[in-house]
């Protein structure tokens, strides 16, 4: 039996729930009798509601930080973790928590290196125990999905990992985004509160989204666009109090908008509503909102950092995310140039059309049947 770690989607953790649920399901489609899921419930995890009930399953209850420490400590001490997953012949971590085994070999999702390329960006404890955990699970794990070349770049420079034992596997948007019917954008419009004309954002709320620097590039566009309002889609993240202290200062409540964790149903036709999406951040491991925006036929603004081109391709129109009057100097010319953002918007659409979970789990599939085989 394989066990896929889905302990992100039970938690709603952000992008990596996304992923772990996502894989899950479409490998569990492919061969459901060959798949077991595994998960740390915790105090309030819940079991997603797009896999199958009835899929095998073994969890532990452990709260969120005791449980990262019993890992780390048994895999330092070489003690396994095998009862936990009776019949295990494989077991794939999908978030940057690898489980300790003795019997079976173990695959470990990489996302990203964040917190070596921005230590700032990370609350201390998290950081000592990334920079204590990952190159031992590195190490450790037969083999390493990374989600972008970016994040395989960043395996081999800073821990000096094997090439060859990394594979890209990239990410899709999930099906339910697709172009919302105008029906439906004008019901979420209402029932939202919607501004006529708004600038999209779609993450959680953290350093290094680079968001200080979108409201630099936001108050210039006001200039030329003065009923132009910023939305963002997302829930707090961490270190996000000069974010809230910046809108509260400078008076932007009433034009700049959080509007927190937003139901995936009503995400499409909100990405539908706005005039652009705007992803701004300073480094992503893969930037899966680029794709949710395009596979929506919104037009993307996007830095030009980390794994962005790669996801974007030629369909996103990209930027310096150091200079917020390249920031705003791009995203004013797609608000301006209706061709062009004709141009984007099916560009987007053929871009977001290339990437597929179904494809993704083929490929870590192959991962599994080459470490079985040898």
């Amino acid at each position: 039996m394989i066990y896929i770690d889905i302990s992100a989607a039970v938690h709603s953790k952000a992008g990596l729930g996304r992923y772990s649920e996502r894989l899950a399901g479409a490998l569990l489609a492919r061969r459901p009798e060959r798949y077991a899921l595994f998960y740390n419930q915790g105090a309030g995890g819940r079991f997603p509601a797009s896999l199958p009930a009835g899929a095998p399953r073994r969890s532990v209850r452990w709260g969120y930080k005791p449980w990262r420490m019993a890992v780390l400590l048994g895999q330092m001490a070489g003690v396994g973790f095998d009862r936990l997953v009776p019949g295990v012949e494989l077991f794939h971590s999908t978030e940057h928590l690898l489980l300790p085994l003795r019997g079976a070999p173990t695959v470990l999702t990489v996302h990203d290196l964040i917190y070596k390329r921005f230590p700032e960006y990370h609350k201390s404890l998290n950081y000592w125990y990334l920079n204590r955990a990952m190159p031992l699970y590195c190490a450790r794990a037969a083999a390493i999905v990374a989600v972008s070349e970016a994040t395989k770049r960043d395996l081999v420079q800073f821990y000096g990992v094997d090439p060859a034992k990394v594979t890209v596997v990239y990410e899709a948007a999930a099906t339910h985004f697709q172009p919302a019917p105008p029906a439906r954008i004008a019901a979420v419009r209402d029932s939202y509160h919607l501004p006529p004309r708004f600038l999209i954002h779609l993450s959680t709320i953290e350093p290094r989204k680079n968001l200080l620097r979108l409201l630099d590039a936001f108050q210039i566009l006001r200039r030329s666009f003065p009923d132009l309002h910023l939305l963002l889609a997302g829930g707090r993240g961490w270190l996000d109090d000069d974010f809230f202290a910046r809108i509260a200062a400078e008076g932007l409540g009433e034009v700049v908008r959080p509007l927190g964790w937003v139901p995936d149903e009503d995400l499409p036709a909100i990405i539908g509503a706005a005039a652009l999406a705007v992803q701004p951040s300073l480094y992503e491991g893969f930037g899966l909102p680029i794709l949710e925006h395009m596979a929506c036929g919104q037009v993307v603004a996007a830095s030009d950092s980390s794994s962005h081109p790669e996801v974007g391709g030629a369909a996103a129109a990209y930027f310096d995310p150091t200079d917020s009057e390249q920031m705003a100097a791009v995203i004013a010319r797609l608000l301006s140039d209706g061709d062009e953002y004709a141009r984007r918007r099916e560009l987007g659409l053929a871009q977001a059309a290339r990437f597929s979970w179904d494809r993704a789990a083929a490929e870590t599939e192959a991962i599994y049947d080459r470490l079985l085989a040898s």
